[in-house]
């Protein structure tokens, strides 16, 4: 039973070594639950142990976790991933292929909140190239509901705000 938690916690290092881009859980999940490797309690564990040894790092943006692979995870998982069997890490390297777009652009796209010193709420609402911020954006309102709003409405409309932006200020 170790072996198979260990093998859980490489697959998701090497997962995040593929992608050289942070995931939330939820994209984490697609693969590990999506193929039926693990459940989402042992899936969760993993991902804890993981942090706790500092493997990965946890990024906690509104209503969901982005883990980046540390550069002691990607040590361990340069000399161990050859401890992943061909099978798993052809299908990691599938699901990365057939996925990446995807991935990568629900990460470019970042927005939260937070209670400021003056008792306002500001949302800061970002589209990233990598590690460029292409926009960055805080807009300050009075209530949380407004501010949930910005966030839930940037995440569904960025592309569209950000093409909107640069057709009217160039």
């Amino acid at each position: 039973m170790n072996e198979t938690f260990t093998l859980y916690k490489l697959m998701i290092l090497y997962l995040l070594k593929k992608v050289k881009f942070p995931l939330a859980t939820t994209q984490i999940s697609d693969l590990m639950l999506g193929m039926e490797y693990t459940n989402y309690f042992r899936l969760q564990e993993a991902l804890s142990e993981l942090r706790e040894a500092g493997m990965i790092e946890a990024e906690n943006t509104y209503r969901r976790t982005l883990y980046h692979l540390t550069g002691d995870g990607a040590r361990t998982i340069r000399l161990l991933q050859g401890n992943i069997n061909h099978e798993i890490r052809r299908d990691i390297d599938a699901f990365v292929e057939e996925n990446e777009y995807d991935l990568r652009e629900a990460m470019s796209v970042k927005a939260s909140y937070y209670l400021n010193t003056n008792h306002e709420y500001e949302a800061r609402c970002q589209i990233l190239e990598g590690k460029y911020s292409l926009l960055d954006l805080k807009l300050t309102v009075p209530t949380k509901a407004e501010a949930e709003s910005i966030v839930k409405n940037w995440n569904l409309s960025s592309q569209d705000i950000y093409g909107e932006l640069l057709t009217k200020l160039l």
